[in-house]
């Protein structure tokens, strides 16, 4: 992987000018943000089972078959070995592909593209061939969708040295992360919690911008407690940090490869205590890292053990149990008021 983001990834988050917005949703933003992407770049191309004249399964290629052809929207087969095989073809000869994997769950055939390929010709090369790719994956539970179709295992990508793991958690972190992913010469997985595809609306520029690949986001600042978390977890996170007697640090990771370790270790430094909140599963899940990191560099400034609030260590289960399954603003009540009563 390239320790170097390209020039036009400089946009300062300061900067945008807020009065140009429209007021979207998390999947309108992916879409808005690939429309604008291809009109800026002739090089990118997206191809995807059912992203044609279907507009992908969630409708996040809606338009653009019509807009650009079908050179450069590829609607292919069912096949998802096949995609990321192809795409690694495309980028070696100087394309920017965007391929989209419907669901997290139906990535595992790919596995042997991503493992031999995708995450190893950079350093196989020497550095004479870079692989600007931008994986799309819609992961996560909470649309009480059919078995494959719920999952949350981002940490088989997280362990892979090689590629960007990146994870927005609303309209207008989307389509910043998503236009800096498909500019950078890296390849990236861009995870998109289908959860709140439409769950929530917020102005979004209505220009091209990027935010930062590696800088994990402040939500909120607080003095007592940091919770460490991503994707639609942010939401809830938010939602309990409002019905607790502390003053709780939500930090957005982001990147959750490369880490923003500074920020995290920053947080946690000024706060003493630490949460950390993610669907995936509990065991080998990206909170035991996030744990061991902590321990390792700020075991001195803890006033409580680090609390993870996650999954549990089970297949994801059927949608009439979903929602027991699914961590939610209690889940993460409770560990945020476990480290603050907790005492040596």
């Amino acid at each position: 992987m390239s320790n170097d983001l390209d020039t036009e990834l400089d946009t300062d988050e300061t900067a945008i000018d807020p009065q140009e917005t429209e007021t979207i949703n998390l999947i309108t933003a992916v879409n808005r943000t690939l429309h604008q992407e291809m009109d800026r770049d002739e090089s990118i191309r997206l191809l995807g089972y059912d992203i044609g004249p279907l507009g992908g399964v969630y409708r996040g290629t809606e338009g653009l078959l019509a807009e650009f052809g079908d050179k450069r929207v590829i609607d292919t087969p069912l096949s998802e070995n096949g995609i990321i095989g192809t795409a690694v073809g495309m980028a070696m000869r100087g394309e920017r592909p965007v391929p989209e994997i419907q669901f997290m769950g139906f990535f595992y055939p790919a596995f042997g593209q991503f493992m031999y390929a995708v995450v190893k010709m950079y350093k196989r090369t020497g550095g004479a061939l870079e692989l600007p790719m931008t994986i799309r994956i819609p992961y996560g539970g909470g649309v009480k969708a059919l078995e494959y179709h719920q999952e949350s295992t981002e940490t088989y990508f997280i362990h892979t040295p090689g590629v960007r793991v990146i994870c927005a958690s609303t309209p207008a972190q989307t389509k910043g992360l998503l236009a800096a992913s498909i500019r950078t010469v890296d390849p990236v997985i861009f995870l998109e919690p289908k959860k709140i595809y439409r769950g929530v609306d917020e102005p979004v520029p209505t220009a091209a911008y990027t935010l930062p690949l590696n800088k994990a986001r402040i939500v909120q600042t607080g003095s007592d407690v940091t919770v460490l978390t991503w994707g639609a977890m942010v939401q809830q996170a938010q939602a309990a940090a409002t019905d607790v007697d502390a003053d709780v640090e939500i930090v957005d990771l982001r990147s959750l490869s490369p880490l923003d370790i500074e920020t995290i270790l920053d947080s946690v430094s000024k706060t003493g205590r630490c949460v950390v909140f993610h669907e995936a599963r509990r065991t080998l899940g990206l909170g035991a890292e996030l744990s061991a990191l902590i321990n390792e560099y700020a075991l001195d400034r803890l006033k409580a053990p680090i609390k993870r609030a996650t999954g549990y260590d089970v297949h994801f289960p059927g949608h009439d149990i979903e929602d027991d399954y699914l961590p939610d603003d209690d889940r993460v009540r409770y560990a945020i008021e476990a480290v603050m009563s907790y005492e040596f």
